[in-house]
């Protein structure tokens, strides 16, 4: 992977920090965005742990670079503004848009608004969800597209999940997850001409900081590290049937069997289906 370039959005921490963390470890160029830049904001604001400039020490020991842009996805001009800095470089073979606000703010005032019934829920969480999530993929799919035209080589990622297909809990996050599965959809058939895929990608059980903090709640013998993902997005880019994948919706740990890759302790994750996401 010493060779390509990547972008993975809402990286500072969670999956999009597993994820540019393994294309580093590969050797990649990974340009990464996030609204947290250092750990003195974290403790400051409030947030959980994770930064852009943590990132970017993690990765110093890696074969690859981190390139950090400080991004707040809910501006539509910064989102554009980090996609110029990466057309002055004329290329970027794998975009992940991955940025998601949509799990903040479960707890108001006490109450744990997550699982109220589509008519209580707070407006907040549809921008969260819809207006800054779902529209900064497609904002920033929009504004890198044309040099993975150019090149005829790309992969565009939607982070996905089951429930775009299943209730789980909250209407408006299905909605959201449905539409990035179609966004994929729709951009690998427009973009198939160019040689250029986009896939759906869901993740299983990832032990992001906000899983391990509340681990008492989740079953974890069948988890994934926040790198998992990354190794196997790094498999599908070297696919040569890559483009028979385009416009479908992949799980990564079907991909990881696939592809002989193992997480990062060598435990290799039992796929999620819709017969066991539905009986779980």
């Amino acid at each position: 992977m010493k060779d390509v370039i990547a972008l993975v959005t809402g990286a500072s921490r969670g999956v999009g920090r597993g994820i540019a963390l393994a294309l580093a470890a590969e050797g990649a160029t990974v340009h990464v965005t996030g609204r947290t830049r250092s750990e003195a904001e974290t403790s400051l604001e409030g947030k959980r742990a994770g930064s852009l400039e943590g990132l970017e020490r993690e990765a110093g020991g890696l074969p690859g670079r981190i390139v950090i842009h400080h991004c707040d996805h809910s501006n539509d001009a910064e989102t554009e503004g980090v996609a110029a800095e990466i057309r002055a470089g004329n290329r970027l073979d794998i975009l992940v848009n991955n940025a998601w606000p949509g799990y903040e703010n479960m707890v108001e005032d006490g109450d744990f608004t997550w699982p109220r019934p589509f008519w209580e829920q707070p407006a907040w969480r549809w921008d969260a969800m819809i207006g800054t999530a779902l529209k900064a993929a497609f904002m920033m799919s929009r504004a890198v597209a044309p040099m993975m035209i150019s090149t005829r080589r790309g992969l565009i990622v939607n982070i996905s999940f089951w429930a775009a297909q299943f209730y789980d809990g909250n209407a408006i996050y299905g909605m959201a997850k449905a539409a990035a599965d179609k966004m994929a959809a729709d951009f690998a058939h427009e973009l198939r001409p160019h040689n250029v895929a986009a896939v759906a990608l869901y993740p299983g059980l990832v032990r992001t900081e906000a899983v391990m903090q509340n681990a008492e709640y989740f079953d974890l013998s069948n988890s994934e590290s926040p790198r998992f993902i990354g190794h196997v997005l790094s498999g599908l880019w070297r696919d040569p049937l890559l483009m028979s994948k385009s416009g479908r919706v992949l799980v990564a740990a079907e991909l990881g069997r696939e592809y002989d890759i193992a997480d990062v302790d060598g435990y290799r994750p039992v796929p999620l289906t819709a017969a066991n996401f539905l009986k779980g």
